[in-house]
């Protein structure tokens, strides 16, 4: 599955690619450089990046679906009081 982004998102990367260029590495790169190191990472990167993520959310969810029925349980026949 390729990864995609809006267009406002990819515009935004586009230029944090740009700055990270220009502030951490000092090279200046045009809009075509920004596009081929963006679709790299969305590429090659992207992938690992969103199995983890996938991979984190279900451990996340089955956490919690292991504590539904503590949360969710109610004790049944309780309007009549018990004779004991």
């Amino acid at each position: 599955m390729a990864i995609t982004l809006r267009d406002e998102a990819r515009k935004r990367l586009l230029a944090s690619v740009q700055q990270f260029f220009r502030e951490d590495l000092d090279d200046e790169i045009g809009d075509l450089k920004a596009h081929l190191v963006l679709d790299f990472c969305l590429a090659e990167i992207g992938p690992t990046v969103y199995n983890q993520a996938v991979a984190d959310a279900q451990t996340f969810l089955q956490g919690k679906l292991e504590d539904l029925e503590a949360s969710c349980w109610e004790e049944e026949f309780t309007y009549w009081p018990s004779k004991r």
